[in-house]
């Protein structure tokens, strides 16, 4: 069957055959002999049959309805409605749909061009990633899931044998509202490892702190699980040589008469500061806030200054800064700290977070927001970071928008990866 309707959108013949799906003006049905049954189609502008010899019972209507009855009443039904497209009246045609389209990240377009007396459409997709029109019918574009945030221009044209109207449709693709539906659970053996190079700049330093310039922050949400072992690693950065080498770890301490808490080591295990936070400042079976800054001042060499060293960092549970139980080995640590080990879950080969630990919103800055603890905590409540006066140089939703085995940064290029991990890590319990 042959399937012929006007298309009162596009002002075109929709015509659809064994050859595929077109839309078309400017046509003509011929009977090829007053007393046969058969006729042909022509395109006038072209000057040429697109069917010929065709029995009248093989067009039918988008309702599936015969066209006449006969060859003849066939032919003066369908020219009754070829009649009626495209620019026979000698008008040009005008664009009629909106010139404006609005997309979120990560969802697709069905936008439909649409003009008074258009015969023919063109598009310039030039520079939007993904988005094509359909095939058979060039007047719809899909696609664009893959389109950053932001404003793309999409010139257009609706064309007759008059002239053309010519557009611009401006797509607008915005960010999904903010919402938190994910963590990351952590069991014996799991963490996400990534490359530590790659925060060099963020939370290495060169020396024995020179300043604002070698500042940091770390900032996440965190949930203990059951365990009572007071070695479970939250976060570790630094040297692979955990004896001599400087790094950052951060450890929650599971024990009931001695733990619950955040232990913050900076150092190798032979030169080291240590600040702990209060007996039971992590609260049982619910989520809390964690920061923790560094002014990027010195941290060792002296007895007399040890005061100074501890006073370079903070930490911060659900908004407010605790007061920490502090230690240290020879007097702190004066070396460079550079990346060879990043991960969140485990110390070098030690020391994971057992018995369903919890972890969302990771971020780091590259900066002592300290001042700011009140706007990153925002009262308990996770938000979108990237609204911050100050953003964070890499951040991790942890499931929000991730797709396993990868975390990806959200800010950045510092993507994590799941190791010993399965996709049923991913959890609804969120702060």
């Amino acid at each position: 069957m042959i399937l012929i309707y006007r298309d009162n959108n596009a002002n075109a013949i929709f015509v659809e055959d064994n050859n595929g799906a077109q839309f078309l003006n400017n046509l003509q049905a011929i009977q090829d002999n007053p007393t046969d049954s058969t006729l042909s189609i022509k395109n006038i502008s072209r000057d040429i049959d697109i069917m010929t010899d065709i029995d009248y019972t093989e067009f039918e209507d988008d309702n599936g309805t015969a066209w006449g009855s006969d060859g003849q009443t066939t032919t003066n039904n369908l020219n009754a409605i070829f009649q009626t497209t495209g620019g026979g009246g000698g008008n040009v045609p005008v664009i009629t749909s909106p010139l404006t389209i609005n997309l979120t990240t990560g969802n697709t377009i069905n936008y439909e061009l649409i003009a008074t007396d258009g015969v023919g459409y063109e598009w310039d997709l030039s520079n939007v990633l993904g988005i094509t029109t359909v095939d058979g019918n060039n007047r719809k574009i899909i696609g664009g899931s893959a389109l950053s945030a932001g404003t793309y221009n999409i010139p257009v044209k609706a064309i007759n044998y008059n002239g053309e109207d010519s557009e611009t449709i401006v797509l607008t693709v915005s960010s999904p509202q903010f919402a938190n539906t994910k963590s990351i659970q952590f069991n014996n053996n799991d963490y996400l490892g990534a490359n530590a190079a790659l925060l060099d700049s963020v939370l290495g330093r060169s020396g024995n702190g020179s300043g604002s310039s070698d500042a940091w922050t770390i900032s996440f949400w965190f949930k203990a699980g059951t365990s009572v072992n007071n070695n479970q690693t939250i976060f570790y950065f630094g040297s692979n040589n955990v004896t001599n080498g400087n790094h950052i770890k951060i450890t929650y301490q599971g024990g009931v008469s001695n733990g619950r808490n955040i232990n913050f080591k900076y150092g190798s295990n032979v030169n080291y500061l240590n600040l702990i936070t209060p007996l039971s400042s992590v609260p049982q079976n619910s989520w809390c806030h964690v920061m923790i800054t560094y002014d990027g001042g010195t941290t060792g060499s002296s007895n007399v200054s040890i005061n100074d060293y501890y006073s370079r960092f903070k930490i911060f549970i659900d908004g407010s800064q605790k007061t920490t139980s502090n230690f240290n080995l020879n007097y702190g640590n004066t070396t460079s700290l550079s990346g060879q080990n990043l991960r969140v879950g485990r110390y070098n080969s030690v020391h994971y977070m057992l018995n369903s630990c919890k972890i969302d919103e990771l971020a780091l800055f590259d900066s002592d927001q300290s001042s700011n603890i009140s706007d990153i905590y925002n009262s308990g409540v996770p938000f979108d970071l990237s609204t911050l006066t100050t953003e964070p140089k890499h951040w991790w939703r942890m499931g929000d928008g991730d797709t396993f085995p990868t975390i990806s940064d959200k800010v950045a290029s510092l993507d994590f990866t799941m190791v010993n991990m399965t996709v049923a890590d991913f959890v609804s319990d969120v702060p």
